[in-house]
């Protein structure tokens, strides 16, 4: 289930037992891409949202999966930097953006099964090997007649 991210009292909620206090979050206003005529020259309405894995108060294991990833948002230092301008107001953009870090987070906190090696059944295999057979009877047909 995805929370909404909500700052509250300062802290951003990932999941119930999780949370992210706003002083380790940083956020830039910038001039947004795009439509918007002349406002877009003249407002700050882009959001760049900055969050530094290495200094923040995630578990351990959480700063490791996330640093392992391979997102074009999480740079080589190790901070995520997220970059929202789909609206045209500065709070929807903050939204957006603090949206987008909690699913990014949200991500590596769910533990993924270890995969289980399987082999094809003999039945499998004599059936790959009898769909080749017939194909290649099938190519040999094709050939110049003598």
């Amino acid at each position: 289930m995805l929370y909404l991210p909500r700052v509250n009292n300062k802290m951003l909620t990932i999941t119930p037992s999780l949370t992210i206090s706003e002083n380790e979050i940083e956020f830039d206003a910038i001039r947004s891409m795009g439509k918007g005529g002349q406002n877009v020259n003249k407002v700050a309405t882009a959001i760049h949202l900055r969050f530094d894995i290495n200094q923040s108060s995630l578990p351990d294991i959480y700063k490791a999966r996330l640093l392992e990833l391979s997102d074009t948002r999480i740079n080589k230092d190790g901070i995520v930097v997220i970059k929202a301008q789909s609206f045209r107001t500065q709070e929807k953009n903050k939204d957006d953006a603090l949206q987008r870090l909690q699913a990014l987070i949200l991500s590596v906190t769910k533990e993924k099964k270890p995969r289980k090696a399987t082999r094809p059944s003999l039945s499998a295999k004599k059936k790959r090997v009898d769909n080749k057979k017939h194909t290649g009877k099938i190519k040999a047909l094709r050939g110049r007649i003598y």
